[in-house]
């Protein structure tokens, strides 16, 4: 499998996506932002850091960059996209995912680790979890509580679209384990196809047990394994 990962002035994560795929024993490949093309990849990974900077707001100004149009064609066409972290927050401010990133509730950016609870395992980012596994995965941004209004957050609800939630080590919503105040402690989402979606949580920095969770993997390996199902269909 070819994965493509994107590349902004002030991007910080994308040599970690690119190890964590490459971990994996598949192919990834650097996308610059001035691209009008990603090409013959597979999947696209938008990856973390500070997107110009994170003026405006943060993914405000990646938004307009040429290879944002080729990863739209790329999702509409039924490619898979991740955004991770600042690339979560470029793919809602671009309209490929629903709702904002905004503000912690607390004003404080936070680095630590979290456990994710799956709360739609029929996904091609999500069918390799176990049912009763929390992810521990690791977050760093001060702009990362989740806001959808309330008719949005009804259709996220009925088409499924909420795949990830913080909680406690008993599988919990609590208030105490949601680290940035997000609504419904939601850590990341989907599109209405599920065929894009985006996290604040950095899966590529869990991808081995060196960095204290290889928790990560089941995510980009649900990814390859459903990307395998489809190559296999279209071959057949």
């Amino acid at each position: 499998m070819k994965f493509g990962v994107l590349q902004f002035p002030a991007s910080n994560c994308d040599q970690d996506a690119i190890h964590a795929i490459r971990h994996l024993g598949h192919e990834a490949d650097y996308i610059w932002h001035k691209e009008e093309s990603v090409g013959d990849v597979q999947a696209i990974v938008v990856p973390g850091g500070f997107s110009y900077g994170d003026y405006l707001r943060c993914g405000a100004i990646a938004q307009f960059s040429p290879v944002m149009q080729a990863v739209k064609k790329f999702a509409e066409d039924g490619g898979f996209v991740i955004g991770i972290c600042n690339g979560f927050q470029v793919l809602c401010e671009s309209g490929l995912l629903p709702g904002a990133l905004v503000r912690n509730k607390a004003l404080k950016f936070r680095c630590e680790h979290v456990l994710l609870k799956t709360a739609n395992h029929k996904t091609p980012f999500t069918a390799g979890t176990p049912h009763d596994k929390l992810l521990r995965i690791p977050i760093a941004h001060g702009e990362g509580c989740y806001f959808a209004d309330d008719e949005t957050l009804k259709k996220l609800k009925d088409n499924h679209q909420i795949l990830w939630q913080y909680a406690d080590s008993n599988g919990e919503l609590t208030d105490a384990a949601n680290p940035n105040g997000s609504i419904n402690n939601i850590a990341g989402v989907s599109n209405a196809t599920h065929n894009v979606a985006g996290l604040m949580p950095h899966p590529e920095r869990a991808c081995e047990s060196l960095l204290d969770s290889a928790d990560g993997n089941l995510i980009f390996e649900s990814m390859i394994a459903k990307l395998a199902g489809v190559s296999e269909a279209a071959v057949a």
